[in-house]
């Protein structure tokens, strides 16, 4: 990613748009000490740069009978490149993972699962995610009650 200056109505468009994505301009220029069109420019700016990666729609799982959540630590057999570039390929066509990433430590790998229950998850466990080639243990830890979930990153305060 190329060197970009961020001034302080980058750091508060973002930060607005964290809290509302769908805020028009129009709505951004009454908290923001700028005209709608250069609050448009901007945020032209940030998509074009990739600092803004696209707008989505966050759901409740719970509601939708996605009643469990877990988190699962996943060590490898092999781990040669080839090897990390089949699991992160099988990996990305599991729609129950919704975030993986490779960790230091006991394991290689970390995920989050989301399903309707408990038996969904034994069988994704035992019928997915063990069958994977490469997969050598999985372990699992199952969340009893969310705390905090945010997509939010804490921007710096630059007034």
């Amino acid at each position: 990613m190329r060197n970009i200056d961020f001034d302080r109505f980058d750091y508060q468009i973002l930060e607005a748009l964290q809290k509302d994505a769908r805020a028009t301009h129009q709505k951004l220029a009454q908290d923001i000490a700028l005209s709608p069109s250069q609050i448009g420019r901007r945020i032209q700016r940030l998509e074009e740069c990739g600092v803004i990666q696209g707008y989505h729609l966050a759901l409740r799982p719970d509601l939708l009978d996605l009643s469990v959540t877990a988190f699962a630590n996943v060590s490898l057999e092999r781990h040669g490149e080839a090897s990390i570039r089949e699991f992160a390929g099988a990996i990305t066509d599991l729609p129950e993972v919704l975030e993986c990433y490779a960790v230091a430590g006991e394991a290689d790998y970390w995920l989050r699962i989301v399903v309707p229950d408990l038996p969904s998850l034994s069988r994704f466990v035992m019928n997915k995610l063990m069958t994977l080639p490469l997969v050598r243990s999985v372990k699992s830890t199952v969340a009893l009650e969310p705390i905090k979930h945010t997509t939010r990153l804490p921007l710096p305060e630059r007034r």
